[in-house]
């Protein structure tokens, strides 16, 4: 009979507590840490054949410190924090979990959109404030308000996420436009290119990787395109967009508002970019939570417990190394 497995999960506390994370179906132990720091992977795993992580970075050096170390769990899509070239070197497997948020994610966006469209946030301080009574009839006019029904929403990003989003563009009358990736050329009648995208939609929204080719992907060139003033969201990764030319077209005017869920730090400091941003009253920062309601977390841990099991049985899935 086999040893059982020796599973080290490193960051518990980057899922809500509310959420369980099943046991798996395959004889084990089970080694819980709240938060790992950097210097202390290498201890905490030398003895591990199994690692769960989300946020919590793994290179050659932790790597060479774990031999009995065979499969990295990333309780997350993005794996950018693993070193896979080091990984292969090894013989780890790493595998990570997908579609989990193909219903969180894009509520969210729309919570965004919806947000701003109507400036519901400066409303609502406004009434705080006191600014109904003095306006003393049943409405006032303060902030700007516009529908999404004929407007036109640019989705940059045709995966899982960045189509739900366009389905829910659709559902409320909007006229969605498909981005080309930037800089490529002829990818067929589904697509407009990005430029057109960039100068032509009300409402633009990122769902694509950070990589080295989407890195500032929209950056001040891109903001000078942007002829209708449109809203600017980012649910995706912090990176895609240039933080400080995000300032500069806020301030020019160059767009209307910008809801972000991702930022280049996280958290960011308090002299960050993005902190002096999200102070505007056409500005929405979340804290990267759109991935993160009960049901879509839940299904990250099933998923990375169903990952655990079919790897001890010689049936590994959702492998990227």
């Amino acid at each position: 009979m086999s040893a059982p497995l020796a599973i080290v999960l490193l960051d518990r506390d980057t899922m809500s507590a509310e959420t369980e994370f099943r046991p798996p179906d395959v004889p084990h132990t089970l080694t819980v840490h709240a938060r790992t720091a950097p210097q202390d992977v290498a201890a905490r795993i030398a003895e591990a054949n199994v690692v769960i992580l989300n946020k919590v970075a793994i290179g050659a050096a932790e790597l060479a410190a774990a031999p009995k170390l065979k499969l990295i769990a990333v309780a997350a899509t993005g794996y950018d924090k693993i070193d896979l070239d080091a990984c292969r070197a090894a013989g780890v497997t790493v595998a990570n979990v997908r579609e989990y948020a193909v219903n969180t994610v894009p509520e969210h966006t729309f919570a965004l959109i919806l947000a701003l469209r109507r400036s519901l946030v400066p409303y609502r301080a406004s009434v705080n404030a006191g600014r109904w009574e003095e306006a003393d009839q049943f409405c006032y006019f303060d902030y700007p308000i516009a529908d999404l029904s004929g407007a036109t929403l640019g989705v940059v990003g045709d995966g899982s996420l960045g189509r739900s989003v366009a389905r829910l563009g659709e559902a409320f009358g909007m006229r969605v436009l498909y981005s080309a990736y930037k800089g490529v050329d002829g990818m067929g009648p589904l697509y407009t290119p990005f430029e057109e995208v960039m100068r032509t939609a009300d409402v633009i929204t990122l769902h694509c990787p950070l990589i080295p080719a989407t890195r500032h992907m929209i950056s001040d060139a891109e903001f000078a395109m942007m002829e209708r003033r449109p809203l600017l969201i980012n649910t995706a990764r912090g990176g895609l967009v240039d933080e400080a030319a995000l300032e500069r077209a806020l301030e020019a005017g160059r767009i209307s508002g910008a809801g972000f869920d991702v930022v280049t730090t996280e958290p960011p400091g308090a002299d960050h970019v993005m902190r002096r941003i999200a102070k505007r009253d056409d500005v929405i920062l979340t804290p990267h939570v759109a991935w993160a309601s009960r049901e879509a977390i839940q299904a990250v841990a099933d998923q990375v417990t169903t990952i655990i099991e079919n790897f001890a049985r010689g049936e590994p899935i959702n492998a990227v190394t």
